[in-house]
């Protein structure tokens, strides 16, 4: 049987420190999405795996791969980005986990 719960005391940040994590935030959602802007300027807007090419009506469907798998690694060169379409990207990943999964 479970025992209820008391409630928790939980202390609210001051104004300044919710101020610097909303900050905080804000800058690495803007650096999360920088990282696509500076893949595709590097790159092109081209699947690196199968080729197609992507306009500004289809853009939305060409994403980063980090090619070593740490999405905190961004280099300024783009060495550890290639721009995969929606499908590459997921069968790049799939390949991961079927691999894990055949040799178990």
């Amino acid at each position: 049987m479970a025992h209820p719960r008391r409630p928790v005391t939980v202390k609210l940040p001051s104004a300044a420190e919710a101020a610097a994590r909303v900050e905080s935030m804000r800058r690495q959602t803007e650096d999360s999405t920088n990282y696509r802007t500076k893949s595709l300027r590097i790159h092109g807007p081209i699947c690196a795996k199968c080729g197609r090419e992507f306009d500004q009506s289809n853009l939305h469907l060409l994403t980063v791969h980090h090619k070593d798998g740490n999405h905190h690694n961004n280099p300024a060169d783009g060495s550890n980005w290639e721009n995969l379409c929606a499908h590459c990207h997921e069968d790049e990943h799939s390949r991961d986990l079927l691999g894990d999964y055949l040799s178990k």
